[in-house]
């Protein structure tokens, strides 16, 4: 398990620890983004109608729902930057957890929304505006880890990109090479390994955030706590490889 776990969110990747790892976030990333909609009324996975949203907002004079639009803009756009940085700092130092690190900070975030969330709940003007720039930032954070990592071949929160892959595929698979025996007109062939992931990945959005859905309705704020135990366990063993190594190197001074 400890090597499962090590080639998970380690810094030595293969593609099938890239393709588990994306299930894993995308999973989280569906339950969190369904969770937050029953919590404050908003998606936050998506830049793309929060942005056309600020568009519409300033357009109609709704400057102060423009700038709350903004604010998770810019959470996202944060959450990005934080993990990057975090990826090329670990990267330099030469850990194992450069990429379990960010995995690990949002784990811890999710820890605490679980925890805190129900108490400020009851202050609802600063509840909603909080849990959203929050959820924007752990998004932005994690799908900035799987295109790291990835060499943006997978994204964990942009289901419009893995439906339009999806689309271009089965394009692909259906097309009807009639010249077959033209080698100035190669066949068109579909990358079946691809559309299985991309596949994957909608279902398990989708599966996500049927449980986060449910999670919400039925635990409340505790259902995050859930999500969190998750990443905890899929970045502790590069984590504490880490921290063993660093310990190891005081005690011998």
């Amino acid at each position: 398990m400890k090597n499962y776990l090590r080639r998970l969110t380690g810094r030595v990747r293969s593609d099938p620890a890239d393709r588990h790892l994306a299930y894993i976030l995308t999973f989280v990333a569906g339950a969190a983004n369904a969770g937050g909609f029953l919590a404050v009324k908003q998606y936050t996975s998506h830049m793309s109608g929060i942005v056309s949203s600020m568009a519409d907002s300033f357009a109609l004079g709704d400057v102060k729902f423009a700038l709350s639009g903004l604010a998770a803009f810019a959470s996202f756009v944060a959450g990005a930057a934080v993990s990057a940085i975090l990826v090329n700092w670990g990267r330099r130092q030469s850990l194992q957890s450069e990429y379990a690190f960010p995995i690990m900070i949002e784990a811890v975030l999710l820890l605490c929304f679980g925890l805190m969330g129900s108490k400020l709940s009851l202050h609802e003007w600063l509840f909603v505006p909080a849990t959203v720039m929050l959820l924007c930032f752990i998004m932005g954070l994690q799908n900035a880890v799987i295109t790291k990592l990835s060499n943006a071949r997978i994204r964990t929160t942009h289901v419009t990109g893995m439906t339009t892959d999806m689309g271009i595929e089965l394009g692909k698979l259906f097309y009807w090479n009639i010249a077959r025996d033209d080698v100035a007109k190669p066949m068109v062939r579909a990358d079946r390994s691809k559309l299985k992931v991309h596949t994957s990945l909608v279902f398990l959005f989708f599966a996500g955030g049927i449980v986060g859905a449910f999670g919400f309705r039925f635990a409340g704020f505790g259902a995050t706590i859930f999500l969190a135990l998750i990443l905890l366990v899929a970045a502790a063993v590069p984590f504490f490889d880490d921290v063993k190594t660093t310990l190891s190197k005081t005690w011998a001074r």
